[in-house]
């Protein structure tokens, strides 16, 4: 893993604005140094609150923290991503970034800040009917002004966030800067066993988000009540056989097969707890019987969620 980098973070989507900068002040309480964070998830001006209280409070230093954000769609094009990496960077009150990276292999028009921010994904959302406008940037431009921040020392790391094995193929032929960290989707009903493997090859560490499944997407309509992993049988075996819960076990599996997680909950009690995972190891047959309940079942999926919500069919999965 990144050195550095705890493999345990703290995942900060969907947490609404005025609970942000409390959640954040409690997660570090709680023991996270390691948060992820994005423009587009509207609360990093608020994160950042929570990051200065903390310090002042004399909890952290900001060296003791891994912040992590992304680059958003609109801001594909090399003349825009500084703008939109020191955007970032003032809303959260630091003066670096741990890790940057691209947030979708999916470029579009670009919508200055002063007009819209963060952007969203249609172009226009106060025209009825408007769908997301392409942009015709290509990522290895993109990944060209990434590396750019690399060298002025903005930024530690870069990486990418929701790529294939073909684009990830494809970045390492021409990456100058190789990228750190690839964040996937990943929980055992999405294992992605072999792109996990061929990023490993590259030498690419890998971070799951949604790493306890279904969890996040009840709330959106993206994911059925009846798909929670919680309840499967050899979670609750592995959790009944260790004195854990579900959500450590799923936690823990995520971890023991060599990826960060990036778990959310508001609730301090839960902060702790999904922290609480170094103190078991699950066996190789949990491991497996785990693994096999793989459905290859994306949550997280723009090919479904754009067309429905956004009026533009893009998948970007096979």
């Amino acid at each position: 893993m990144l050195t550095g980098m705890p493999r345990s973070g703290f995942g900060l989507w969907k947490i609404p604005q005025d609970e942000t900068a409390d959640t954040v002040v409690e997660a570090i309480r709680a023991g996270y140094r390691h948060f992820d964070s994005a423009a587009d998830y509207g609360n990093e001006k608020q994160t950042g609150e929570g990051i200065a209280r903390a310090i002042g409070e004399g909890l952290v230093t900001r060296d003791d923290l891994w912040i992590t954000s992304k680059l958003w769609n609109t801001f594909h094009a090399p003349e825009h991503v500084e703008e939109a990496c020191r955007k970032s960077m003032d809303d959260l009150g630091v003066d670096y970034l741990d890790l940057y990276l691209i947030h979708f292999p999916i470029a579009l028009e670009y919508v200055p800040i002063e007009t819209r921010y963060p952007p969203e994904w249609v172009h226009d959302p106060d025209t009825p009917g408007s769908s997301m406008k392409l942009a015709k940037v290509p990522l290895h431009a993109t990944w060209a002004a990434m590396e750019a921040l690399v060298d002025t020392g903005l930024v530690k790391n870069i990486g990418v966030c929701n790529y294939n094995s073909g684009l990830l193929h494809d970045l390492m032929t021409y990456a100058r800067i190789k990228p750190a960290m690839l964040q996937i989707e990943s929980h055992p009903y999405l294992t992605q066993e072999r792109l996990i493997r061929l990023a490993g090859n590259y030498g690419v560490d890998v971070t799951a988000f949604s790493p306890l499944g279904a969890q996040s997407y009840f709330e959106l309509d993206m994911a059925a009540e009846g798909e929670s992993l919680l309840g499967t049988a050899p979670v609750m075996v592995a959790a009944s056989a260790h004195g854990k819960t579900p959500a450590q076990v799923l936690l823990r599996w995520g971890v023991q097969r060599g990826t960060a997680i990036i778990p959310k909950t508001s609730k301090p009690e839960r902060m702790r707890e999904n922290l609480d995972i170094d103190d078991f190891e699950l066996s190789q047959v949990e491991m497996a019987a785990i693994s096999s309940l793989n459905q290859n079942r994306r949550f997280n999926d723009p090919g479904t969620f754009a067309e429905a919500a956004f009026g533009t069919f893009h998948p970007i999965y096979d």
